[in-house]
């Protein structure tokens, strides 16, 4: 399967990917909020554990970059939703990752490229870091003590970490302690009352996103 062209509309379509294609949804920004040169990739939470592109807080996410003049691509991981193959356990992840990124610097040369992440989605996210080099990384709820974050280097542009302090799955002084001991610290935002799927708390966090990185965004 050949590389599709970016769409000029929101909607979706299909990539393809290391292990099959991969199920996307390209989304530009409302009317009146003036398209920048940023497209902003957002992955999903944990496969295994029911995450897809349409996880609220993706969504939110997604939307959150979109009011700020970014073109926002969502993607199934493989064997997620209608992308083709299994859960490789982060390694196959991070390849659909890197073929999506590809793909986007191919077809918006010029363009700002910003990675997002929700928990495993985050994992990920970091993980290829060093390889996409974005131009910018937002992390939320990033799975320490979950996964292996030991090899994880910190990526060299502007990194915001976004944290609720009564995460029930991820724990919150397990992310403090390994942001503390970063040569290279990320923002961090702590946000209070705030479950790991952020149940009433999705418009802060929209706002949170939103306040901490307009200060990086690509001329218009």
């Amino acid at each position: 399967m050949a590389n599709p062209p970016f769409p000029a509309e929101s909607g979706p379509l299909t990539l393809p990917g290391p292990a099959g294609t991969l199920e996307a949804h390209v989304e530009w920004p409302e009317d009146g909020v003036a398209a920048l040169p940023l497209t902003a990739i957002v992955c999903h939470p944990l496969p295994t554990e029911g995450g897809t592109m349409h996880n609220k807080v993706v969504v939110m996410l997604a939307r959150s970059l979109r009011e700020l003049g970014a073109v926002t691509v969502r993607f199934n991981f493989r064997g997620t939703g209608g992308s083709v193959g299994h859960f490789d356990h982060g390694e196959g992840e991070a390849d659909d990752l890197r073929a999506v990124a590809t793909w986007v610097r191919e077809q918006r040369p010029g363009n700002a490229l910003w990675l997002a992440g929700f928990s495993f989605g985050s994992y990920v996210a970091l993980r290829t870091s060093n390889d996409i080099k974005p131009d910018a990384l937002i992390t939320v709820a990033p799975p320490v003590g979950r996964w292996d974050f030991d090899k994880i280097v910190p990526p060299a542009c502007p990194w915001l970490v976004i944290q609720g302090e009564e995460d029930e799955i991820v724990d919150p002084q397990a992310v403090y302690d390994w942001i503390d001991e970063l040569k290279d610290p990320p923002e961090l935002i702590r946000m209070p009352e705030t479950s790991h799927f952020f149940h009433r708390k999705l418009m802060d966090l929209r706002g949170a996103v939103k306040h901490a990185m307009k200060a990086f965004l690509p001329a218009a």
